[in-house]
C-alpha cells in the first residue's frame, strides 16, 4: 500500500514545507517594515509578499486535492513529477511577486497550466475507474438514479 502512495506523501510534505516557508517570509517581512499584526497594508515589498502568500496558500487545497486524486486514479510517477513541477512554479511565482509584481505573470500561466494538468489526469483516472467493465462501481453509479425512481 505504501509503495502506491509514497512518492505522493512526499510531494505533499513538500508542498507543506513550501507553505511553511511562504508563511515565514511574510513573518521576516512584518518585521523588517514594522507591519505588526493584522495590519496588511503597508511598505510595498511587505504588501507584495502578504499577496504571494496569500495567493499561494488559496491554491493549495485545490492543488493537494487533485495531486492525491491524479495520483491514485491515474498515476503516481507522472502526478508526482506535475507535482513538483507546480510546487517549482510557485516558488518561482512567490519570488518573483515579492520583488515586482509583474514578476509573477510567468510563473503564475505556468503553475495554472499544471493545475490544468492534474485536473485531466485525475478526470481520465477517474473516468477510466469509473468506466472499466470489471467495476461494478460504475453499475451502482449508473443504477443508483434508476432505484430512486423504483424502476432497479
Amino acid at each position: 500500500m505504501r509503495d502506491q502512495i509514497d512518492l505522493l506523501a512526499a510531494v505533499t510534505v513538500l508542498g507543506v514545507l513550501e507553505q511553511a516557508y511562504f508563511a515565514m517570509q511574510v513573518i521576516y517581512a512584518r518585521r523588517k517594515h514594522k507591519v505588526s499584526p493584522p495590519e496588511t497594508t503597508g511598505h510595498p515589498e511587505f504588501e507584495r509578499t502578504f499577496r504571494a502568500q496569500a495567493n499561494c496558500s488559496e491554491y493549495f487545497p485545490i492543488f493537494i486535492s487533485l495531486l492525491w486524486v491524479a495520483g491514485i486514479f491515474f498515476h503516481q510517477g507522472v502526478t508526482a513529477v506535475c507535482g513538483l513541477l507546480y510546487l517549482y512554479t510557485r516558488l518561482r511565482y512567490f519570488q518573483g511577486y515579492a520583488e515586482a509584481a509583474r514578476g509573477r505573470l510567468g510563473p503564475l500561466y505556468a503553475s495554472a497550466w499544471l493545475l490544468w494538468g492534474l485536473l485531466g489526469l485525475a478526470m481520465a483516472g477517474l473516468l477510466a475507474h469509473f468506466l472499466r467493465p470489471s467495476s461494478s462501481t460504475w453499475m451502482a453509479a449508473l443504477g443508483w438514479p434508476l432505484q430512486l425512481h423504483g424502476a432497479w
